[in-house]
């Protein structure tokens, strides 16, 4: 069994008209109740238990976006899926990503949904990160940025779009 650990460093990060280009997901499954299917999404909190957020990160140059976002899934909240078609892309500011490439920490994040097949028990950054499923009208709630916010509207009108299994 190959040990899983998670990319660092910044040396091959994207950055494209003073934007760090960051790849992420929301991952989500059905859940049934009594009333029948419940759509679930998965969040995870930040390493500075700040709040909730969706698994996302720097989007590097020898991976494509969609590598990018279900490699971020895996590392951060531990699971795997069906990457479905991008949601869209949401730019925000973040004090954390500030740097040379990226003085003023703009990021803009492509987002996807992910229709998870596979929760890990052990994961690259469990000792960091705790996972969490919501309901949606709960999750909308829990996030943090009106960005977040707006993908997860997103993701809910695309999977509204298409059968649930």
């Amino acid at each position: 069994m190959t040990a899983l650990v998670s990319r660092t460093g910044r040396h091959q990060q994207r950055y494209e008209h003073g934007y760090r280009l960051v790849a992420g997901c929301i991952p989500y499954r059905y859940r049934l109740t009594g009333e029948g299917k419940c759509m679930e999404v998965l969040m995870i909190s930040s390493q500075r238990g700040e709040g909730l957020l969706f698994p996302k990160g720097g989007w590097e140059n020898d991976e494509t976006v969609e590598e990018a976002a279900c490699r971020e899934a895996l590392e951060e909240a531990g699971v795997r899926g069906l990457l479905q078609d991008m949601l869209g892309s949401w730019d925000f500011k973040s004090k954390r990503q500030q740097g040379v490439y990226c003085p003023e920490g703009l990021c803009r994040a492509y987002m996807f949904a992910l229709a998870v097949t596979e929760q890990l028990d052990t994961w690259p950054e469990q000792h960091s990160r705790q996972r969490q499923w919501f309901a949606v009208s709960d999750a909308i709630g829990q996030c943090r940025h009106d960005w977040m916010r707006g993908a997860l509207d997103q993701c809910v009108a695309y999977l509204a779009k298409i059968p649930s299994e």
